[in-house]
């Protein structure tokens, strides 16, 4: 017994004073995801790679805006949301301190406003996603702005109007020399 006792206080401590001293966390520790709204473009990235569905990125009910939310109780903090963010808008912090009083301290949402088609007015995508595509086609391919206001216009009317005024009135399509009247005369 004296044996052991010797062994154990010439070891010394196999355990950490944690509450009362702060850890010492490896560089790659991942604890809470740190979000910031500015820098999002709502694209959804994040929540489609979440494997927890902790991020969901649902529409209001007026249909005005896209709301980003983060339920810190369903995270796993796995990064995978860090990781396909194409703005950086979510990392991974060090804080691991995540107790709470009230379930709903555990969740973190941000409103992004919706853009509305030119032609229709529908709704159809966030305006800030839209406004990052033009950044990034302005700063890449060096365009004026009046070709920049016309990829506005474009970008800015919804899919179903676009396929609308790509396609032709059935009149004036001419399918194969043998469907129409014409060849037979």
């Amino acid at each position: 017994m004296l044996k052991l006792i010797r062994k154990v206080l010439k070891t010394g401590k196999a355990t950490v004073d944690y509450p009362f001293k702060p850890l010492d966390l490896h560089p790659h520790f991942r604890g809470k995801p740190q979000y910031n709204a500015q820098q999002c473009i709502a694209c959804g990235a994040c929540a489609n790679a979440c494997p927890s569905n902790a991020l969901t990125m649902t529409t209001a009910e007026d249909g005005e805006s896209i709301r980003w939310s983060l339920f810190l109780g369903r995270c796993i903090f796995c990064a995978r949301c860090e990781e396909v963010c194409p703005t950086a808008a979510i990392k991974l912090s060090q804080e691991f301190e995540l107790a709470v009083w009230r379930k709903e301290d555990l969740f973190e949402t941000a409103d992004f406003p919706v853009c509305h088609c030119r032609e229709c007015g529908a709704p159809y995508a966030v305006q800030k996603e839209i406004d990052f595509a033009l950044d990034l086609l302005q700063e890449n391919a060096a365009l004026s702005d009046a070709q920049i206001n016309e990829r506005r216009r474009q970008y800015e009317t919804c899919p179903a109007c676009k396929k609308g005024h790509s396609l032709s009135s059935s009149d004036r399509i001419a399918i194969g020399r043998h469907l129409t009247p014409e060849a037979h005369l």
